[in-house]
């Protein structure tokens, strides 16, 4: 792994980005411009971005949820979810009846225009998870005995966010992803279409196209602050990763030392070429 300070020394390398969202381009509470900023530099420079994130929702609510917090048009050519390719996982599974696990209300708009329904445990043919849940708890040991029934009927797990934990300002929160992990442990299936899976970067790559791109597929720049999702993505469809250390892991980093960011992702068995602190132009 290299050093890259800024997008701008290694850009010229590539024909197109996926970007990811939470921890790169925004830290939970508010943009980074920076980062926004480098997006929209690349696209000036004739590289399209496609933002690849693996929120729950579709493309459609995280493009206006950015739009809110104040983000241009123009730092992105298109926007992938894991919703996106969650919901035809679903569509596979439908009509139900699952369970839900996940916020109240926040998601549902996942669901739309799909035949399924929600039932209780001893009903349900399958498991839809999009995060944790208030009457239950913000931890995922709060889940074991829940999950532990469900792995003994053996309902397969539908989740759609792979994220393990998201930065949210100085914190980081559980996500959809540390319950499907403890769901596998637990002898259960999950079934994952996020990052770092491949169905999200078919998706990723029909945006580029949508966009006019016409690369080689192993010409396109992963960025990512995710280990286990955004440069484990990356290696998994053979493009290079620029790993941004001052995301989820950056209290493991300590700012800029690459010794540090190059044996946290050796924790997780990942590598990156190229190695920054933040996303910067």
């Amino acid at each position: 792994m290299k050093s890259a300070p800024a997008l701008s020394a290694i850009i010229d390398e590539y024909s197109a980005l996926f970007c990811d969202v939470w921890g790169v381009i925004r830290d939970g509470h508010a943009l980074l411009p920076e980062a926004i900023g480098a997006l929209q530099e690349a696209r000036r420079h004739g590289k399209p971005a496609i933002l690849v994130s693996n929120s729950p929702r579709p493309a459609s609510d995280l493009h206006r949820q950015l739009n809110l917090m104040g983000a241009p048009d123009d730092a992105w050519d298109g926007i992938v979810t894991s919703g996106d390719a969650t919901r035809l996982a679903l569509s596979e599974l439908a009509p139900g009846p699952f369970v839900k696990i996940g916020p109240p209300g926040g998601d549902d708009r996942l669901y739309d225009g799909l035949d399924i329904h929600f039932s209780d445990l001893e009903e349900a043919r399958a498991i839809v998870c999009t995060g944790l849940t208030p009457e239950i708890g913000w931890d995922p040991e709060d889940y074991r005995d829940l999950l532990t029934a469900m792995a003994g009927r053996n309902l397969p797990m539908v989740c759609a966010n792979p994220d393990i934990v998201v930065q949210v300002g100085d914190e980081l929160v559980w996500c959809a992803g540390a319950l499907a992990r403890l769901y596998r442990e637990l002898g259960g299936k999950s079934i994952i279409s996020g990052k770092p899976h491949k169905p999200i970067y078919e998706l990723a790559y029909k945006a580029l196209e949508a966009a006019g791109w016409s690369g080689e597929r192993n010409s396109v720049l992963a960025i990512g602050d995710g280990p286990e999702t955004d440069i484990a993505g990356a290696e998994r469809i053979g493009v290079d990763a620029l790993f941004v250390g001052d995301g989820i892991v950056g209290g493991a980093i300590g700012g800029s030392d690459i010794a540090a960011a190059k044996a946290v992702l050796a924790e997780y068995g990942a590598d990156a070429r190229w190695f920054t602190s933040r996303l910067i132009w």
